[in-house]
């Protein structure tokens, strides 16, 4: 028992550890970059996205924050510019595909999925999961537009800034390692009941999805990384699964964050899940028939 606890634990800070080197230093990032003011500079890029999901201009601010940074500032700089329910739902869908982008497509780089690879998948699938909703009777999105204000966090001055950015990255990092650490254990202790054996590599590709639908990619990831260093997962099984997971993951925390402001939840959720089923059994039908026609002409 001792033993089976001492290789979990293991398997669980060494999970968090490698999560924790990159959300933590893109973390003092983000705050630098939103204390220096750099994204005004660069969010006019975002200007053509904005017109093609019928946005307000304004919210290429709100999108360029969301795609490099997080949701919470993406809201931050969208929240006064009274969105309306469907904006707020669109905008939504859109960044819940599309978000935190350098982090989280490290990490999936980190699985051995390439960064160029999330990157167009992320970006071409944001379109495709949001183009669809402009359609969509006006009758569904009735949620209120709200006045709520958001403010990010203001310094000082610098030292002020690191003081706050390294105390929040500690906190960061506490609740990386506690989840993955829990998410581990109950894993590995469902695997190890008589019922669940002969279903083993179910349960944990199940547990990868859960847990990145529910969670979030950090966290997800951290389990994809530990059944990877235990040959529970080969690369096939690590490529799908992150393919689904960058489309459709984090189906608590981000949605209600734009669910406050009015948007739809069912189309937040539905959609992206909706387009990460379809893509990636698009995706396994299509390298199947290429590898058995790779055989059939070998």
């Amino acid at each position: 028992m001792a033993t089976y606890l001492l290789k979990n634990l293991k398997a669980s800070l060494s999970s968090a550890v490698l999560i924790l080197k990159l959300v933590i230093p893109f973390y003092i990032l983000a705050d630098i970059l939103l204390y220096f003011d750099l994204l005004k500079p660069i969010s006019f890029i975002f200007s053509p996205v904005t017109y093609i999901l019928q946005l307000p201009a304004e919210t290429a601010m709100a999108i360029c924050a969301g795609v490099f940074l997080n949701m919470y500032a993406a809201v931050a700089f969208a929240a006064p510019l009274g969105l309306s329910s469907q904006e707020w739902t669109i905008l939504g869908v859109f960044l819940g595909v599309c978000h935190s982008i350098p982090v989280e497509n490290s990490i999936m780089k980190k699985l051995g999925i390439s960064f160029t690879y999330s990157t167009c998948l992320r970006v071409s699938m944001a379109f495709l999961t949001t183009l669809p909703l402009l359609y969509l009777p006006a009758s569904l999105f009735t949620g209120e537009a709200s006045t709520r204000e958001v403010q990010l966090t203001s310094y000082n001055n610098i030292p002020d800034l690191l003081l706050h950015s390294l105390t929040n990255a500690a906190t960061l990092s506490m609740k990386i390692i506690f989840l993955i650490t829990a998410v581990i254990f109950l894993m590995d202790g469902i695997k190890r009941t008589k019922f669940i054996s002969d279903y083993g590599q179910k349960v944990q590709t199940s547990f990868s999805l859960l847990t990145g639908q529910l969670l979030g990619i950090t966290y997800g990831a951290g389990i994809l990384f530990k059944e990877a260093e235990s040959g529970n997962l080969d690369r096939r099984d690590i490529f799908f699964i992150g393919t689904f997971l960058m489309i459709c993951h984090s189906l608590i925390e981000d949605p209600l964050l734009f669910v406050l402001f009015g948007a739809n939840y069912w189309i937040l959720v539905g959609s992206r899940l909706a387009m990460a089923c379809l893509v990636t059994l698009l995706l396994r039908r299509f390298l199947f028939n290429t590898e058995l026609s790779a055989k059939k002409h070998s």
